[in-house]
């Protein structure tokens, strides 16, 4: 196993993982916003789970995105 390369392919995965987080994010939000399902001054719990079944990994991340 090369250190380099699977660090490399990590950071790699990762970023397309945030880029497309966020979007999904924003998008849901401002649909929300829009329908009045949200008012925009809300608190929002989220969580993302990261598996790699192939090594026996499973983590759990939360957090909050505060809207205003």
């Amino acid at each position: 196993m090369n250190e380099d390369t699977l660090n490399m392919e990590i950071r790699q995965y990762l970023k397309k993982v945030g880029v497309t987080s966020q979007r999904e994010i924003e998008h849901a939000v401002l649909k929300a916003v829009e329908s009045g399902e949200l008012s925009g001054k809300e608190t929002l719990a989220v969580k993302m789970t990261l598996t790699v079944s192939a090594v026996g990994l499973n983590h759990c991340i939360e957090g909050e995105i505060v809207l205003e």
